[in-house]
């Protein structure tokens, strides 16, 4: 695959990032628990399917990473005294949960396609 394409489609997946984690952060205290549950099925989403699309592990630790920067800018408190993300539950849920998905998807073994050759020598 072409290095530009490939750079394209990480920018892409750390836009998309940025989406998931603002959707997630307004939607899933809003219609708790299914709001949550919402939040987190977008970030298994854009996870796996950005390792299933580059096919490799930076293709979900890309938005994982930025997801987890825009959640954490996002949490702050603002000098004004507003805030995105209440003191409860369903933030930390959204949270440890979103970082959990990320990790998982960023760390899951490849597999060979069928019908590929083996590793090893003399198989395949």
């Amino acid at each position: 695959m072409n290095a530009a394409v490939r750079i394209v489609q990480y920018v892409v997946l750390g836009i998309l990032g940025v989406l998931v984690a603002a959707a997630g952060a307004v939607v899933q205290d809003g219609w708790f628990p299914g709001g949550l549950i919402l939040a987190l099925a977008g970030c298994v989403g854009l996870f796996y399917g950005g390792s299933q699309l580059t096919r490799n592990r930076l293709g979900a630790a890309v938005p994982t990473v930025l997801w987890f920067l825009t959640v954490m800018y996002l949490s702050v408190t603002r000098p004004e005294g507003d805030f995105l993300f209440a003191a409860g539950l369903g933030p930390y849920i959204y949270l440890l949960g979103g970082m959990a998905v990320g990790v998982i998807c960023a760390t899951l073994p490849r597999q060979t396609p069928p019908g590929a050759p083996g590793a090893r020598l003399g198989t395949g």
